[in-house]
């Protein structure tokens, strides 16, 4: 049975989405580190996949934070996020996995952004695996998503209007429907603006980072699926495929 609650809500310029199921041991960082935000003008919907751990009652005690959960069973992450994008009442959001975080000047830079200019996104730098990431601003066709963002999550704030216009996240690509968006998105001439900030911490445990075949083949149907010329992408592909052999 769906249960949707509005624990504490109002209607800021950013929304923070989040997808959930059994995140319970995983949740108390991310929490924390929105608590620790220097400006709290944000709301954070969550969508939980009818979670079985404790994951709802750790998010009923959350009494401090401008928060919406809904609850239900659902598909997967995508299924999840254009739910929580839809209940969604900011004029951008911005993605948090449940393992990541937020450095705390985080949505004071993202607002100060949004409100500086009229932009479709804005992609700040990532910290993982050791590693600050920035966008490569280099080709599509090689690149993907990756030349228009840092990271899907945690690094990008994306107007909730672009949903309008390219759809929701795609059922077809179950671990790179973010990448498709973001790469039709960015295709098409949007307004993407670099900022030079920090944004917070992007976990690399996720499904992707334990599915690199599954990973890698996404991305090579995304490529396909916008239009890059079908042999270079099958060469790079096949490149990929060997470079991380060892992982596979």
């Amino acid at each position: 049975m769906p249960v949707t609650s509005d624990i504490n809500r109002n209607k800021p310029t950013l929304s923070i989405i989040t997808a959930t199921y059994n995140a319970a041991s995983v949740l108390p960082r991310l929490i924390e580190s929105l608590r620790l935000q220097t400006d709290q003008d944000f709301e954070w919907v969550v969508a939980d996949g009818a979670s079985s751990d404790n994951t709802l009652e750790l998010l009923a005690q959350v009494k401090d934070l401008n928060l919406a959960v809904d609850s239900r069973p659902d598909f997967g992450i995508y299924d999840a996020l254009n739910r929580a994008v839809t209940m969604a009442s900011g004029k951008y959001y911005l993605v948090l996995g449940a393992d990541d975080r937020l450095f705390p000047e985080a949505v004071a830079a993202f607002r100060s952004a949004v409100d500086d200019s009229d932009v479709d996104i804005i992609t700040a730098k990532v910290f993982a695996d050791g590693i600050v990431h920035s966008v490569r601003r280099a080709w599509p066709w090689l690149y993907g998503q990756f030349a228009y963002v840092s990271s899907h999550a945690v690094g990008t704030a994306i107007r909730k209007g672009l949903h309008e216009k390219f759809g929701l996240y795609s059922h077809r690509f179950p671990m790179a429907a973010d990448q498709f968006f973001l790469k039709k998105v960015g295709d098409s001439g949007a307004n993407i603006v670099k900022a030079d900030f920090v944004a917070g911490e992007f976990s690399t445990e996720g499904t992707s980072g334990n599915d690199i075949l599954g990973a890698l083949t996404e991305c090579f149907r995304v490529q396909l699926a916008t239009g890059e010329y079908r042999f270079f992408q099958l060469v790079i592909f096949l490149a990929r495929l060997f470079k991380n052999y060892r992982r596979l």
